[in-house]
């Protein structure tokens, strides 16, 4: 499949995400999750000479949506090593870090990659097709229970356990291959009225199991308090309720269970603030230009003192 920077991914919520930045000219940014670049050149067109954007993607697909700008260093990594980056370029402290959460539009359309049941393709639905299992593997090896728990945590199927013994079942006659096996096998469990919504939420687990996710957010957001200097921002737009409540979590409490910690004075211990109580959304006229952004949710945060 032919793209191009323009056609790979239409960034959501493009100039709120990154005013929320608020960049300093000559700072040191981090974009995460570069994919097509676009969240990446609006950085780009705000920074001066001096200034320096590192922008991570495990895909090698956005690998040909690299800029071409003294000022920028593309990563070929998992975000979930920020922190190790960030120490091997000697940048010890970063003024803004921002993150476009989920999966991108280039991968939905690739009709090749698994991610999306609206093409019949081998089930691999990897970010990094050079390593890890791919969905198919998961499908036709994991044991009934854990096939279960990924399905009823990461897609909130309320039938999870129905959906794994069906699953089990049609794989003891012909492994699993491709979507169309998979909806097949599992068509009849959901009511029609809501058969494409259930359908996306079984591949939404698959793919947060495959490429580790959850995990992965976690340990970025992590990185970023250890690297984001004093007054540094955090702007991250999330999709699904899962990863949302992990960075509202880590921004009210340091950590993913959004456990509050006091000092010794009674003093709550959070290592950002919220920049604003409410989420931004996109308006009505993104969302009807491109139909993803409207699940979509940004939350801007400043980094409280260390």
């Amino acid at each position: 499949m032919m793209t191009t920077a323009g056609t790979y991914h239409v960034p959501v919520l493009l100039q709120e995400s990154v005013d929320g930045l608020d960049i300093k000219p000559d700072g040191v940014y981090v974009d995460v999750t570069f994919g097509g670049g676009g969240h990446s050149r609006e950085i780009l067109s705000r920074l001066g000479k001096n200034g320096h954007l590192y922008s991570f993607d495990q895909d090698e697909d956005a690998e040909k949506n690299i800029l071409n700008d003294s000022r920028f260093t593309f990563v070929r990594s998992n975000f979930r090593y920020l922190h190790n980056w960030m120490r091997y370029y000697g940048v010890e402290q970063i003024d803004g870090l921002l993150a476009d959460l989920g999966v991108s539009s280039h991968h939905f359309d690739d009709e090749t990659r698994g991610f999306s049941f609206r093409f019949d393709a081998p089930l691999d639905m990897r970010m990094n097709k050079r390593s890890g299992i791919t969905a198919a593997e998961i499908l036709n090896n994991y044991e009934e229970e854990r096939l279960a728990d990924i399905l009823y945590i990461y897609g909130e199927l309320k039938n999870a356990r129905k959906i794994a013994t069906t699953i089990i079942k049609a794989r003891n006659e012909k492994a699993i291959e491709t979507t169309g096996d998979l909806i097949q096998v599992t068509e009849s469990l959901f009511q029609r009225e809501r058969e494409k919504k259930e359908t996306a939420k079984l591949f939404q687990a698959l793919r947060i199991e495959v490429n580790h996710e959850m995990e992965a957010l976690k340990e970025m957001l992590y990185g970023a308090q250890q690297v984001l200097r004093e007054g540094g921002r955090l702007s991250v737009i999330t999709y699904h309720s899962l990863e949302d409540r992990i960075v509202k979590n880590i921004i009210k409490a340091g950590n993913a269970e959004g456990k509050v910690r006091q000092d010794f004075f009674g003093r709550t211990e959070a290592p950002f603030r919220q920049i604003s109580n409410k989420v931004i959304v996109p308006n009505e006229e993104e969302q009807l230009r491109n139909p993803r952004s409207r699940s979509a949710k940004l939350r801007v945060a400043e980094r409280c003192k260390m």
